[in-house]
């Protein structure tokens, strides 16, 4: 029974930090397109931290509580599913086109920060100046972005939506809030869960945590490819999965040491595998096919197995 309101609670922690991110990223997106920014910069910026909030939030919050391993098995866990399974699913649905500078710049960059991690771990934890590294090389990739936003480029600008400034500012406020209560609630459910299960928080984190707080990710990125935004969907993932290891785990890492047991070397290493599969897939023809999907589906399967045993 107790299993059952802890799930019930989970649950309730993951509707909210769903909500909330949805709130946070159509607040944020109407502001930054009255700005006149272009599309893949909102998909690697805005909406990619908007709907990476609720692993943000989570890991934090975990890193606050001493759950540590739930802040790593969550990042890891959400950066492969991320890759194998959204944009698996959104290449499924419909083919995705690959713009050149997401296959020559951010997948690469994405590939290299994962590395650091796992070089990073090998010392058993990401301790405090790990922290702050992560947190310049965060920074720097804000400047590129930022010069990248300036240049224009290429990109299309997006067409403001109906949202005033007002109706934006309180939409991306009350947002936040839901995802904060939220990842409080998800946090103590799933630490209870580990428990009365006998359950690592490494695995908790790699699967139930990481695809409830990648439940934004899904639905943002899988919507984007329905619409025929591809540079959305992709730049959302990507943008999400930079975010998640720069910020939110060096944030946490300058909160508090974070653990980075055994068992995470070959987690973080199927995220830089997901990453190199994702740049195979797009650098030939720019562009991911529904065959593609299949294989990234395929994939994750397997490392769910490799988990499970």
């Amino acid at each position: 029974m107790e299993v059952f309101i802890s799930l019930l609670f989970l649950l309730f922690g993951f509707v909210m930090l769903i909500k909330g991110a949805d709130w946070f990223v159509d607040g944020a997106s109407s502001i930054a397109e009255r700005l006149g920014i272009p599309q893949l910069i909102i998909g690697l910026t805005i909406v990619a931290m908007g709907t990476s909030a609720p692993e943000a939030a989570v890991s934090i919050t975990a890193a606050l509580k001493g759950s540590a391993d739930i802040t790593v098995g969550n990042i890891v866990g959400s950066n492969i599913l991320n890759i194998l399974i959204i944009l698996g699913t959104s290449s499924v649905i419909t083919p995705l086109a690959v713009s050149k500078s997401t296959v020559f710049v951010e997948i690469p960059f994405m590939i290299l920060i994962t590395l650091l991690l796992l070089l990073q771990g090998l010392s058993g934890d990401v301790g405090f100046f790990d922290g702050i590294i992560l947190l310049i090389v965060f920074s720097a990739y804000l400047a590129y972005l930022f010069v990248t936003a300036r240049k224009g480029g290429d990109r299309d600008a997006c067409a403001a939506k109906g949202l005033g400034l007002k109706q934006a500012v309180l939409g991306a406020l009350a947002g936040l809030a839901l995802i904060i209560v939220g990842s409080d609630i998800a946090v103590e459910a799933a630490g209870k869960i580990a428990r009365i299960l006998g359950m690592s928080e490494r695995f908790i984190g790699l699967t139930i945590v990481a695809l409830g707080t990648s439940l934004p990710e899904l639905f943002t990125s899988v919507s984007a490819a329905r619409k025929g935004n591809a540079d959305i969907a992709i730049g959302n993932i990507v943008g999400s999965n930079i975010f998640n290891i720069l910020f939110v785990i060096g944030i946490s890492a300058l909160i508090t040491e974070v653990p980075f047991s055994y068992g995470f070397y070959a987690d973080t290493a199927a995220a830089i595998f997901s990453g190199v599969l994702l740049w195979i897939c797009g650098v030939k023809s720019r562009r991911m096919e529904r065959f593609s999907g299949i294989i990234m589906l395929l994939c994750y399967a397997v490392y769910f197995i490799f988990i499970c045993i």
